[in-house]
């Protein structure tokens, strides 16, 4: 079991969280395997088909096995009979696109990280009085890194990762990170169709490690 303490650590470590689904467990499982030899030691799976669960379990068997050192978690979990299925089948982590209480209660009774998703002041309020470890920012593109910049001192220790639209480039990545996020999450940015598609693995593992190396460098600058 990953604790809640643990996976915030490696979350913020890293900078990065990475996020994807696709139908195929065996091309999944290349994919989170590629991650890891780049460098990534926190993945959220997202339970975005009917696949997700059946693929969720072949991940983390062999991730248990194989790569202990990773973190992961499942993205996309809308209520509690979802949270109820991840969590009994393993997952190190959950995040939601919303804030659902009764979610996060059994998240925390689990001891496991609760990422809710947040777009207002208001709702990023009840998920700070919730005791959420981290809150996703969604869609991050439409908010910018000057919205975290306004509201992150009203919810003091709160940690952010935007999620949406962020970019693998220098002036992007450096901008949320000045704004006071612990990480940015990313998608089809890094994880493409294109790549899914062509089972493109060298060039998801050479772009994760830009990727990495853009957000060490952000950090410094």
């Amino acid at each position: 079991m990953k604790t809640k303490e643990e996976t915030i650590k490696a979350i913020t470590d890293q900078g990065l969280l990475p996020l994807f689904f696709y139908e195929d467990a065996e091309i999944s499982l290349e994919i989170v395997r590629t991650l890891y030899r780049a460098g990534v030691r926190v993945i959220e799976y997202t339970n975005r088909g009917k696949e997700a669960l059946d693929n969720f379990k072949v991940l983390i068997e062999v991730v248990n096995s194989e790569m202990p050192a990773l973190h992961l978690g499942i993205g996309t979990v809308k209520n509690v009979e979802e949270a109820k299925d991840f969590i009994s089948a393993g997952a190190h982590f959950i995040v939601c696109p919303v804030i659902d209480a009764e979610v996060g209660n059994l998240v925390h009774e689990a001891g496991l990280l609760w990422i809710p998703g947040c777009f207002t002041p208001t709702e990023i309020n009840i998920a700070y009085q919730l005791k959420a470890g981290i809150i996703k920012l969604f869609p991050a593109n439409i908010l910018g890194p000057s919205y975290v910049s306004a509201v992150k001192d009203l919810f003091p220790g709160q940690l952010f990762v935007p999620t949406g639209g962020v970019e693998i480039s220098a002036p992007n990545i450096t901008g949320w990170f000045s704004s006071g996020v612990c990480a940015v999450g990313m998608g089809s940015k890094l994880i493409s169709k294109e790549i899914l598609k062509n089972k493109d693995l060298d060039t998801l593992f050479t772009l994760t490690q830009e990727t990495l190396d853009i957000i060490s460098n952000s950090r410094i600058s």
